[in-house]
């Protein structure tokens, strides 16, 4: 079955294949939320990548506390030492952002990782749970959870209960063969004449029938594919069958990773927001509304674009075309009749 990406029910990532079978299907019979266990590294350092399964390229980043922004927090966080976050990826897993590891009980991922980088910088313990995608919330809303690093959109709906601190780009992307010379551009009618396939039911499904429609007015082709499974789709790409995918980003960086040294390498041949044309969506950490741990999350993660080591993180995930150059505070969101 195929893993959501969890825009929720927007786009969907691939199959779990790096998580052990009987460990998802074990976690997602507790019903819940689920402690994840993390790694441990030396104090002023935090390892990105670790257990990833070749999903990463590991990297040991130096990052400390920076009590200027550490004395941004709430008293109560403060005193607890402790950042409770909350990942929403039970059962199975979506790979690179958040999945069991390679030793079949860490939860590794671009997700977490970057809340114990965060962490780090506010002089915080992180203490990382892994939830089902509702029940992050129902964490967050309880007071369990502090924050929830965990693929969440920024959107004007969520903004009446959370507050967000943007840190990547919410892309949808092209993948082609590494052989194809064909690119996006940001321009739909460049996908004139091309074959093209995408997941049934999702947010890019909708953004490429509105550019097919846009092409046929305009006396211009642009035929849609879709497929049963993950699988069966780069089949088809290999097989020259389809000139380009269109799906999650964050997935098909996973699978340029996977299959960079095969016959069947691919590449990105573009990205597009998934928020649309007119608005570049945003992939934000989520608190509760009013908490006073926005500001401060956002100022760590601003630390870390400036001192390098955001870059450093997004390169070992393979995902820097999701790069960022300032974390905000609610920045502008999809809209209410989009969210």
């Amino acid at each position: 079955m195929p893993i959501q990406f969890p825009r929720r029910g927007l786009t969907r990532g691939l199959t779990a294949a790096t998580v052990v079978a009987s460990l998802g299907a074990s976690l997602a019979a507790c019903g819940g939320d689920s402690s994840a266990a993390t790694t441990t590294d030396a104090a002023g350092t935090v390892t990105v990548g670790q257990v990833s399964n070749g999903a990463a390229r590991p990297a040991a980043l130096k990052v400390s506390e920076v009590r200027s922004i550490s004395a941004e927090l709430p008293a109560a966080v403060r005193r607890s030492g402790t950042l409770r976050i909350a990942v929403g990826a039970l059962p199975d897993g979506f790979p690179p952002l958040a999945y069991i590891g390679a030793d079949q009980k860490t939860l590794t991922g671009a997700e977490p990782d970057l809340g114990r980088l965060v962490a780090a910088v506010l002089g915080l313990k992180p203490q990382i749970a892994n939830y089902t995608w509702e029940n992050q919330f129902v964490g967050l809303d309880s007071g369990r959870a502090d924050v929830g690093f965990s693929n969440i959109t920024d959107t004007e709906e969520r903004k009446k209960k959370y507050d967000f601190a943007s840190y990547r780009k919410d892309n949808l992307g092209f993948e082609v063969p590494k052989k194809s010379t064909w690119n996006f551009g940001g321009n739909y009618e460049n996908l004139a004449g091309r074959t093209v396939a995408v997941d049934s039911g999702t947010n890019q499904e909708k953004i490429l029938l509105e550019w097919q429609a846009k092409l046929t007015k305009e006396g211009k082709n642009l035929t849609v594919k879709r497929y049963q499974s993950k699988n069966a789709t780069y089949l088809a790409l290999a097989g020259g069958r389809i000139d380009a995918y269109f799906s999650a980003n964050p997935g098909q960086a996973y699978h340029e990773r996977q299959t960079a040294n095969t016959p069947d390498a691919t590449r990105s041949a573009g990205t597009f927001s998934g928020a649309g044309a007119s608005l570049q969506g945003l992939i934000a950490a989520t608190t509760k509304k009013d908490s006073g741990l926005a500001k401060p999350i956002a100022d760590a993660i601003n630390h870390l674009i400036d001192d390098g080591q955001y870059a450093k993180w997004l390169a070992a995930y393979n995902l820097s075309t999701e790069a960022v150059a300032k974390s905000q505070v609610n920045p502008p969101g999809l809209p209410l009749d989009n969210s």
